[in-house]
């Protein structure tokens, strides 16, 4: 197996062919893409070795060769699997590509405008606005990770989503984000930029999904701004194939009284790894981070937060839960940090591992970095399995062990699923959470 480190000049012939391609883009975004590729050669992917990935071996992704995702023929049916009642619009997102002929944007509000990358003219600079960060501190260089610099340097399109200041969206917006491999394992890489005006509110729904055979790699970006007030409520659904490796990352900035609540939902890929971040950078700024991941088989999956309270009188809460079956391993690392100025912090963190096997395994790592005084902080986390006396209670009322299992499960998910404000979204999870159980043998 060739070493990690050595995998990463395998990206430098794609670089180079991307170079002559029309989504290279304009100057600004070349010098851009070149920093982020110097960056990405220099760092090598990630090791044990460094801290941040110490229990993730990305060994089985820099042992492929990956080549840029073909353009598949997809249709409305093949997304059927994945979409749900209720959106007010959906944005249809193949490869890397938005598709506008599989988006269904007429029903989309006056009040929220959807720009890419690839659309040329205006377009690309209302959408570079966003990307070079003049609207919003998330963006800033240099980038968490060298599977964001992967991303930062190859990424073929880009969405840009803006709610105008004082709207109230009333239907969620609905980003599909599919991954369609081909003959040769390939590389797709989605990116969304989210702009939320003053005062406005807004339910965001982002899936990523596998569609066919095929190993693929996923590095996806959000990068969600709110400005002073706005509300934001963000579900991001994981269900990619067993062959798929998902890196996701989600940087957040909220200003002075926003309120941001995100519920990350895990159930796919053999590695998936997910870093979420959110700078409370205003006044009175709310940040909710839940978090439900399942996984089975010999997957791995990997959760690193970090809430960053910068200024005073910002709450924060976070739960994320994980179910592990069969031989899956999960990583949670979970930072709060409180700034000098962050007076009057209030921040709650908590993480619960659900064994529903021997042979099941976790590492949980919670951190408190305090540097103001006048705060209220806690974390803690737990590891069990299912409760012997609760399924002894449930099976004396002959209820069956698969049924107690199931309701037992049931409870121990709902505390994240039930928070989800869109209801065929809560639906959808859980039936994704039973389909999943379902072939894991206890």
């Amino acid at each position: 197996m060739p070493q990690v480190a050595d995998r990463v000049g395998a990206f430098a012939a794609e670089f180079e062919a991307f170079r002559r391609a029309p989504a290279f883009g304009p100057e600004w975004l070349q010098r851009r893409r070149e920093r982020a590729f110097d960056r990405f050669l220099e760092r090598g992917m990630p090791t044990t070795r460094d801290e941040e990935w110490r229990f993730t071996n990305v060994a089985p992704i820099a042992a492929e060769s990956f080549v840029r995702a073909p353009e598949p023929a997809l249709t409305r049916a093949d997304l059927a699997p994945h979409l749900f009642e209720g959106a007010g619009a959906e944005i249809v997102v193949v490869n890397g590509r938005v598709i506008r002929s599989l988006c269904s944007l007429q029903a989309l509000e006056p009040a929220v405008s959807v720009r890419t990358l690839a659309d040329g003219g205006e377009i690309v600079e209302d959408t570079g606005a966003l990307a070079r960060g003049d609207h919003g501190h998330v963006t800033a260089e240099p980038s968490s990770n060298a599977f964001v610099d992967l991303n930062d340097a190859l990424f073929e399109d880009a969405i840009a989503l803006r709610v105008a200041p004082g709207a109230v969206v009333g239907r969620p917006i609905h980003v599909i984000a599919v991954s369609a491999g081909g003959a040769r394992p390939a590389y797709v890489l989605p990116r969304i930029l989210i702009h939320v005006g003053e005062a406005a509110e807004v339910s965001i729904v982002e899936t990523y999904a596998g569609i066919g055979q095929g190993t693929t790699l996923t590095s996806a970006v959000t990068q969600v701004h709110l400005d002073a007030g706005a509300i934001v409520r963000h579900v991001r659904l994981q269900r990619e194939g067993d062959e798929a490796f998902h890196l996701g990352n989600l940087a957040v900035w909220l200003d002075r009284a926003s309120t941001f609540t995100s519920q990350a939902l895990t159930f796919g890929g053999r590695i998936a790894r997910n870093d979420i971040s959110a700078v409370l950078g205003g006044e009175g700024a709310e940040c909710t981070l839940n978090g439900l991941y399942l996984a089975t088989g010999d997957s791995l999956v990997d959760t690193h937060t970090t809430i960053d309270h910068a200024k005073p009188h910002c709450p924060s809460h976070e739960v994320y839960k994980g179910i592990l079956g069969g031989r899956a391993r999960a990583v949670f690392n979970g930072k709060i940090l409180v700034r000098p100025d962050a007076q009057k912090t209030d921040a709650k963190q908590t993480n619960r591992a659900l064994l529903l096997t021997d042979e099941a395994q976790i590492n949980t790592k919670p951190q408190l970095e305090i540097f103001a005084d006048d705060v209220k902080c806690t974390h803690g986390a737990a590891i069990g399995q299912l409760d012997e006396d609760a399924m002894f209670y449930l099976r004396a009322r002959g209820v069956s062990e698969p049924a107690a299992r199931v309701m037992l499960i049931h409870a121990f998910a709902g505390e994240v699923l039930d928070g989800i404000a869109v209801p065929a979204v809560r639906e959808l999870a859980m039936h994704l959470v039973d389909r999943k159980l379902s072939i894991e043998e206890p």
